[in-house]
C-alpha cells in the first residue's frame, strides 16, 4: 500500500519517459491546478502524485511510474490473479490522458486501463485485475500523459495491490 505520505514507497521513475511525476500537496499547489486535498487524510496537507500540463509540456509528451517487481511464483497470484485499486482525479477542459499498464520483466505491456479526458472534480475508485499465465514477474505501470491545458492535471493517491502476488 503507498499513500504517499513519506516518499514514494518504492514505486520507481522510469527513465524512458518526458518528465516525472511528482509527489506534492494540495496546499503547495496554485489554486485550480489539481484536488483540493488527497484522498488518504482529506486534509490540503496529504500527498499523493501528480503530473500537470503547462506551456513547458508538449502535449503528448508521457510521464511514467513504475510499481516494484511482483511475482507470480506465489501459487496464489497464479490462482487469484492479484487486483491493484487505486484512486485517481483527473479534471479540466484539456486534461490529457491516464493509462495503466502490466509490463513483464521482458517489457511486454499489457494496457488495463485507459482514460481520456475531464473524469471530473473528485477523486474516484479503481479496481484492476492483473491478469497472465505463467511464472513471469511484472509491475504495474501508471503513464499520465499532457494535455493542452496550463492547469489541468492528472492525480494518484493510495495505490494498493491486494496480498496474493
Amino acid at each position: 500500500h503507498c499513500n504517499f505520505e513519506f516518499d514514494l514507497c518504492g514505486w520507481k521513475q522510469d527513465e524512458n519517459d518526458d518528465f516525472d511525476w511528482n509527489l506534492r500537496t494540495s496546499s503547495t499547489s496554485k489554486l485550480g491546478t489539481g484536488p483540493a486535498t488527497d484522498h488518504t487524510l482529506q486534509e490540503p496537507s496529504g500527498h499523493y502524485i501528480f503530473i500537470k500540463s503547462s506551456f513547458l509540456r508538449m502535449p503528448g509528451q508521457k510521464a511514467r511510474i513504475s510499481s516494484p517487481v511482483l511475482s507470480r511464483r506465489n501459487k496464489n497470484c497464479k490462482v487469484c490473479g492479484g487486483v491493484i485499486f487505486f484512486y485517481y482525479h483527473m479534471y479540466g477542459a484539456h486534461i490529457g490522458s491516464l493509462i495503466v499498464y502490466q509490463r513483464t520483466m521482458t517489457n511486454n505491456e499489457k494496457i488495463l486501463l485507459n482514460l481520456t479526458g475531464n473524469q471530473g472534480n473528485f477523486w474516484q475508485h479503481k479496481a484492476l485485475i492483473l491478469a497472465g499465465d505463467g511464472d513471469e514477474d511484472f509491475q504495474v505501470v501508471f503513464e499520465g500523459i499532457a494535455g493542452k491545458g496550463p492547469k489541468d492535471g492528472i492525480a494518484l493517491d493510495d495505490l494498493t495491490f491486494s496480498r496474493d502476488c
